[in-house]
């Protein structure tokens, strides 16, 4: 195949999005595939090979037969490059329009998972206009969901503007910190349970969870540095959670995965507290670095990376023919 790897993007995620562009792209050449890497920059520039890309919706992009957008973030992961590359007519790895921007959105999915009688922690949404004219009001509904509290960005991954909160007068300043990078943040209760994490991979019909692996830190909780820095966590496959709450962790992935209209492939952030199993999150771009867990996990299960890049792209291109198969 001829895969297009799109990297970078707008986001504050743009590193990590070029450090999993370069990973997937060793993976499809190790796997004999011809690799065009395409950099998005900061500034939203399609570059390839030094020069600007001019894109022509319908025209398809660089003569690919797939496109591969490891982009993180806003502008990337939410739905927004996910519609160019429908408009250039090219298949791509990943959810479509609605799944990308649903499962970014952490208030969005919370609420679609509350309806599906999903378990999660306690959480609320706060909106920047409501935060600025309400500002005490907000801050006593918070104080019901106890300390420590976890306050971020709605829309970011990677740990990014995230804090957690253990005092009631740092609140505040925490979601000063966390709007400053979106206009939509939440807070969350804490779990004191295991941090749990999933990977599933597949289609609406046919979708398969990975062994489950528990994340094991020295640090107070999983912050940027523990998902990133050499050393900042271990991932212990298999976790030490009961048989039942590890089965239903694969479940409830796999789940999550249908319900949200997921594609391809997704990982799903769990507490699990006994036998009890909350989801967190599902992530619909995981991280491809050489620390990521997505990509492990399936390798802990006997899909090696090679194989599985590969098989996100054949996937690709089987729903791009399955959809232009309906007459719109």
């Amino acid at each position: 195949m001829r895969v297009a790897v799109l990297s970078g993007g707008r986001s504050s995620e743009h590193d990590v999005s070029l450090a999993s562009g370069e990973g997937v792209a060793a993976g499809l050449r190790a796997a004999g595939h011809e690799v065009l890497a395409v950099t998005l920059e900061r500034d939203g520039t399609w570059v390839f090979e030094g020069e600007e890309l001019a894109l022509q919706p319908g025209r398809g992009l660089l003569g690919t037969d797939v496109a591969f957008p490891v982009l993180h973030g806003p502008f990337g992961e939410d739905g927004t490059v996910q519609g160019l590359l429908e408009l250039l007519d090219v298949p791509y790895v990943g959810s479509g329009v609605l799944a990308s921007a649903v499962c970014l959105d952490k208030i969005v999915a919370k609420e679609l998972m509350a309806q599906a009688g999903i378990a999660q922690v306690a959480y609320a949404g706060v909106q920047t206009a409501r935060w600025e004219d309400e500002r005490e009001v907000v801050l006593a509904e918070l104080a019901a969901l106890g300390l420590p509290l976890f306050v971020k960005p709605a829309r970011l991954g990677s740990s990014v503007g995230i804090a957690k909160v253990a005092a009631a007068e740092e609140l505040g300043d925490a979601l000063d910190a966390a709007f400053f990078h979106d206009p939509c943040v939440i807070v969350e209760a804490m779990s004191t349970g295991a941090e749990i994490e999933c990977s599933v991979l597949g289609s609406a019909r046919a979708a398969d969870a990975s062994e489950p692996g528990e994340i094991v830190i020295a640090a107070d909780w999983y912050d940027f540095a523990a998902k990133y820095e050499p050393g900042g966590m271990q991932l212990r496959v298999p976790p030490r959670i009961s048989a039942t709450a590890r089965e239903q962790v694969r479940a409830t992935a796999v789940e999550a995965f249908r319900r949200f209209g997921c594609s391809g492939l997704a990982r799903a952030d769990f507490f699990v507290e006994g036998d009890r199993v909350l989801l967190n999150e599902l992530n619909t771009m995981p991280g491809f670095t050489p620390t990521s867990v997505y990509a492990k996990l399936w390798e802990a299960s006997g899909l090696p990376y090679e194989e599985l890049v590969e098989r996100l792209c054949v996937l690709a291109i089987e729903r791009h023919a399955q959809e232009r198969s309906y007459r719109l």
